[in-house]
């Protein structure tokens, strides 16, 4: 897989190409055309070359405040040094901005669109489009040249770079003497076929050989900071793939979360039937206990309490346990002796008892009086089992 797609657009819109591995070597001489689509997919990234004829670079002051406010005031602070009118323009500066001087690329909006639309009817989607003349290294002092068939760039400076034929490269050097400070010296790049020596009385030329097409000099160079494709012409294809990464991650969690609710729907309705089968069996067991209660509307545990309450006599309930309680040892210490019912309310009890005779009930008030309660015989009827007598025990509070 190749590191580095670079790309040139020619003036009149032919194309050449060089793949470069991640070591930055090319991987072949420069060819010319658009790159095939094998070579556009195996790249990482697809660096786009543009005429420096337009593309003017320049130099600002950094302004105080956020990146945002410097990008909204930079226009009206260069329009001095444009012919155009700034809003026909595209500013594009470093990702990151110094604390002094900022390099700026400027392009009109149509020509780097037409760009755009040129490469994308090619197959071809750049990550970045850069400059010629952003490609020529800068040494203090100096001033770079790459001399190509019938055409020459220079840079001199970061805001200082221009293209030219070959014939005027002297009187464009002239005119660099005169700069302030003037470079004193030249970096010559020759890639032409028969190139030739070149010399300037008042520089000091440094000729550099070894490059044999433009291209290869510039996948040589280090990649510059100033990418024309930013703000509104910021590539979105290669941030597709984190985009895709985020949607899956989102729909993961929004399948978690559906879910999640569909867990606590279930779990819900699972309990509001277990709810639904409590409430049936209370209702059943106030039914079989209490069945005057089966039309008394509420909540079927209130509606036991209540009946139990009814039961043990209502607020006065607390004096029965502690009475049954002295009562149950003489009750139970005989078999002669049924108890048939008993009855509790306003503090007396009354127990139904069924004896062989009058003298054996009246034996067991007398042994219930012994506890120190006020018991007397309410009733007595003889039957064919015996006598069915009944017990009143008054004042039975605690």
């Amino acid at each position: 897989m190749s590191e580095r797609l670079l790309i040139r657009l020619h003036a009149d819109g032919h194309l050449a190409w060089l793949a470069q591995d991640g070591a930055g070597r090319a991987l072949s001489a420069a060819n010319a055309g658009a790159p095939p689509a094998a070579a556009l997919a195996r790249a990482q990234r697809v660096i786009v070359l543009v005429p420096a004829e337009d593309v003017l670079l320049l130099q600002a002051p950094r302004l105080p405040g956020a990146r945002a406010q410097f990008l909204k005031a930079l226009p009206f602070a260069l329009e001095d040094q444009l012919a155009s009118g700034v809003e026909d323009l595209h500013f594009a500066v470093p990702e990151h901005l110094g604390d002094n001087q900022v390099p700026v690329a400027v392009v009109a909006r149509t020509k780097l669109r037409s760009w755009i639309e040129h490469l994308a009817s090619e197959g071809i989607r750049a990550d970045a489009l850069y400059a010629e003349t952003q490609w020529l290294p800068l040494r203090e002092n100096a001033c770079s040249i790459l001399i190509e068939e019938g055409r020459a760039l220079w840079r001199s400076a970061p805001a200082q770079a221009g293209a030219c034929a070959p014939a005027d490269l002297a009187d464009t050097l002239a005119v660099l003497a005169t700069a302030q400070p003037a470079p004193s010296q030249c970096d010559v790049y020759d890639v032409r076929q028969a190139a030739t020596s070149f010399t300037h009385p008042g520089f000091e030329v440094h000729t550099h050989a070894g490059y044999h097409d433009a291209l290869a000099f510039f996948a040589a160079q280090a990649e510059p900071e100033v990418n024309l494709l930013q703000g509104e012409f910021a590539p979105a294809h290669r941030q597709a793939p984190a985009q895709q990464l985020w949607r899956r991650a989102a729909a993961l969690v929004a399948a978690a979360l559906l879910l999640l609710f569909v867990y606590y729907g279930a779990d819900a309705w699972r309990l509001a039937r277990q709810s639904a089968r409590l409430d049936d069996a209370a209702r059943a067991i106030l039914h079989e206990g209490f069945p005057d209660m089966d039309k008394v509307a509420g909540d079927p545990r209130d509606l036991m309490r209540s009946a139990l309450t009814n039961l043990r006599g209502g607020a006065d309930n607390g004096a029965l346990v502690p009475l049954l309680g002295r009562i149950a040892p003489i009750l139970g210490s005989t078999t002669r002796m049924t108890l048939t019912a008993l009855e509790y309310h306003n503090a007396t009890l009354e127990l139904g008892l069924r004896a062989p005779d009058v003298p054996t009930l009246d034996l067991m008030r007398e042994r219930l009086a012994s506890l120190g309660l006020k018991v007397e015989v309410t009733a007595a009827n003889s039957g064919s089992e015996g006598i069915d007598g009944r017990l009143r025990i008054a004042g039975a509070g605690p």
